[in-house]
């Protein structure tokens, strides 16, 4: 979860539900999102691939970049000072 929409080269991401710049994958269910649908998804980082264990990612808004990785830390990785 989370609404980082931007890769970690600055670029905006693509929503889910659009095809333009680039064509999404068809293999994405509406389940494999946190949200509960493509739509819900927005243009926000996302990994609906359980196979890729890299982290999150999106497609840009770059005609020259497919898709890139995003910076987005992960629960539990940080320490709070309370």
């Amino acid at each position: 979860m989370g609404q980082v929409n931007t890769s970690v080269r600055g670029i905006p991401c693509q929503k889910w539900a659009s095809d333009t710049p680039h064509i999404t994958s068809r293999d994405y269910e509406d389940s494999d999102f946190p949200e509960g649908s493509h739509a819900a998804a927005e243009n926000y980082c996302r990994n609906p691939d359980d196979g890729w264990l890299e982290g999150v990612w999106c497609y840009t808004m770059n005609a020259s970049v497919r898709w890139d990785i995003c910076d987005v830390p992960q629960c539990g990785k940080f320490n709070s000072a309370v």
